[in-house]
């Protein structure tokens, strides 16, 4: 077994895309839409489906935003330098919402930067312990 993906439904396509794919980095890796279900499935990751974890971002399209509820905690994605990676960015326009530093109780570095959904992706150092 391995892990496929991880679903966000989100509210606006075309911004969320542009978030993950311009200020991640991620890629595009399949995009289909389902008229007869108002819907439309878009994934994307830093790798192939078949060798990686990606994200399925879902936009029904009657729907613009979601309630989050408080069981979702985040996203992790390793970096190599989160600070450099923080400053990256918000020079493309992201939002930072926790600047990159040591993690309380701990030598970690992390930062949190959130999606335009309010989705929050937690940036840990490639060579971390826990």
């Amino acid at each position: 077994m391995r892990l496929l993906h991880t679903m966000l439904r989100v509210g606006d396509l075309e911004k969320s895309l542009a978030f993950y794919t311009d200020i991640l980095g991620m890629n595009l890796l399949r995009k289909n839409d389902y008229p007869e279900g108002k819907f439309t499935l878009a994934f994307v990751g830093y790798g192939s489906e078949e060798d990686t974890a990606v994200l399925e971002l879902t936009h029904n399209w009657e729907t613009q935003d979601y309630t989050h509820g408080n069981a979702f905690g985040h996203i992790a994605i390793g970096v190599d330098d989160v600070y450099d990676a923080c400053n990256k960015i918000k020079a493309a326009g992201g939002k930072v919402v926790r600047e990159a530093g040591p993690m309380q109780h701990s030598t970690t570095i992390l930062a949190f930067v959130e999606d335009p959904d309010g989705y929050k992706i937690e940036l840990l150092m490639n060579n971390r312990s826990r």
